[in-house]
């Protein structure tokens, strides 16, 4: 399954017959239908839509903030959604499996750094094509998937595994890099519980 990550598009930069993102009518039942046919990927439910992890994608959760920060770093990702306070990286199918013992290749096992993914089994909230369409909070993409037929890079993926591909986006960078950043949201988080229980931030008390 090949994506690129384009930059935001209108429903005119769409080919003939085909439904750019913006031109999604709306309502559950065609929001499916615009992830079963232009993307080939499997839905279920209608309130909300969701997609079916494991089969043509896993996804990487971070938090929002570990995310963002991400994002900014010279690091190649596959499509990128955002739910409430935790971001979603789409990787390839497997990876999810993979996530553990990279951590611990990596040496970042003995650390809890809310690094989480989900695969073969999982499922997500469908995120509106429309990029800032919804209700807030509601999931969104901040990297869209193209459509199936699509060329480019394929997901995220573990270099000479699977069938992506040798110009694909690097698992093993995208899970050290996003290891870095939860770390880093990590000790900030620390830092500033530290700083409110601090007594200096005590109220005096007096006799």
């Amino acid at each position: 399954m090949a994506f690129i990550v384009p930059p935001p598009r209108s429903s005119a930069d769409a080919g003939p017959g085909r439904a750019g993102p913006g031109s999604v009518p709306p309502g559950p039942a065609a929001l499916a239908r615009w992830y079963e046919r232009e993307l080939g990927w499997t839905t279920e439910g209608r309130d909300p839509v969701r997609l079916v992890t494991g089969v043509r994608f896993d996804v990487l959760e971070l938090p929002a903030e570990a995310g963002h920060a991400l994002l900014r770093r010279p690091v190649r990702t596959g499509p990128v959604l955002l739910s409430g306070v935790r971001m979603g990286l789409l990787v390839a199918a497997g990876g999810a499996d993979e996530l553990p013992g990279l951590l611990d290749w990596l040496e970042w096992g003995p650390i809890a750094l809310d690094l989480t993914a989900v695969g073969t089994g999982g499922r997500i909230t469908a995120p509106s094509p429309r990029g800032g369409a919804g209700s807030p909070g509601a999931a969104v993409w901040l990297r869209p998937p193209e459509p199936r037929l699509a060329p480019g890079p394929a997901l995220p993926a573990l270099a000479g595994f699977g069938s992506s591909g040798g110009d694909a986006p690097d698992l093993v960078r995208l899970v050290d890099a996003a290891a870095t950043e939860c770390h880093r949201v990590r000790l900030s988080r620390a830092r500033a519980g530290l700083r409110r229980n601090s007594p200096a931030d005590q109220p005096l008390a007096f006799s």
